[in-house]
């Protein structure tokens, strides 16, 4: 999903400000299939969601890195990086984080 409007409601309902807060976006990255979401070309005026969720987080969680080669997991921690060059990234097996 859009992260935007997800985190947006923290903001915008009174109700949920005084009783919740945002503490971070996380989203889970497949090493071994990301490059073909982030690639995926769409139609005019329909975003890529899975660019938006990267550039949203403030924490991603690079699972599968165990089915990927040294090299490509290089490419990958590169390309999340210049999208997002703020956001922690923890590279997971099987989403078991460290």
């Amino acid at each position: 999903a859009d992260p935007g409007p997800v985190a947006q409601t923290f903001f915008a309902d009174e109700d949920l400000k005084l009783k919740l807060r945002l503490d971070s976006i996380l989203t889970v990255v497949d090493a071994k299939h990301v490059m073909l979401h982030l690639d995926e070309k769409k139609p005019e005026g329909v975003t890529n969601e899975s660019l938006e969720q990267v550039a949203f987080a403030d924490r991603i969680l690079l699972n599968k890195v165990d089915l990927v080669s040294k090299d490509e997991l290089s490419g990958v921690r590169h390309r999340l990086k210049r999208i997002n060059a703020t956001a922690q990234v923890f590279e997971t097996e099987r989403s078991r984080a460290p």
